[in-house]
């Protein structure tokens, strides 16, 4: 039997650590395969493009940040409690990464949503399908409209690119205080 080879793999958690932290555009193939000790003859083995390579990280990083948004948000808490564990989640995310790596990294896919929605139309399509999932999640669980949890992800994301801004996760201690006061309004 073969050896199986888990450089797929490694290529994509490196694309997602190193487009998380510097951004798309910062980045090449090289440097990609280099972090992940892979060839760069054999990154094209495994993805057409830099592009396809980036559609399958928002897929992976969606995919597990998902299952973490379904499972705070699922249940028979009631919905203020359900919400306010998502956005203190959040939060705690970016406080870890703070302390992990010195900087606060942001949304990865709100990241790559400003740096590429006006220059890759497969990217901004896949990332709108993505965002339409985060607040379907939030309507589900809150039974309201549309609106009120599209604006609900967008007080948690744009608290988020403030806390990047300015590289500090404190700006995120007030989210669930100021979302709350907007869904009772």
């Amino acid at each position: 039997m073969g050896r199986q080879s888990d450089a797929r793999d490694r290529l994509l958690d490196a694309a997602c650590r190193l487009i998380h932290s510097r951004g798309y555009s910062a980045i090449g193939v090289a440097e990609i395969c280099a972090e992940a000790g892979v060839r760069k003859g054999s990154f094209y083995h495994f993805f057409a493009s830099k592009q396809a390579l980036t559609l399958e990280v928002i897929d992976a990083h969606w995919s597990a940040q998902r299952a973490s948004w379904s499972a705070v948000l699922g249940g028979g808490d009631p919905v203020h409690d359900r919400l306010e564990r998502l956005f203190r989640t959040q939060a705690e995310a970016q406080r870890a990464a703070k302390q992990d790596t010195g900087a606060v990294n942001g949304c990865l896919l709100a990241n790559l949503a400003l740096e590429l929605s006006n220059q890759d139309e497969t990217v901004r399509a896949r990332l709108a399908q993505v965002f339409d999932e985060q607040v379907e999640l939030v309507r589900t669980a809150i039974g309201g409209s549309r609106e009120t949890a599209r604006a609900m992800v967008a007080q948690l994301e744009g608290m988020v690119l403030f806390a990047k801004l300015g590289n500090d996760p404190a700006l995120l201690d007030g989210v669930w205080e100021q979302a709350r006061r907007l869904l009772s309004a």
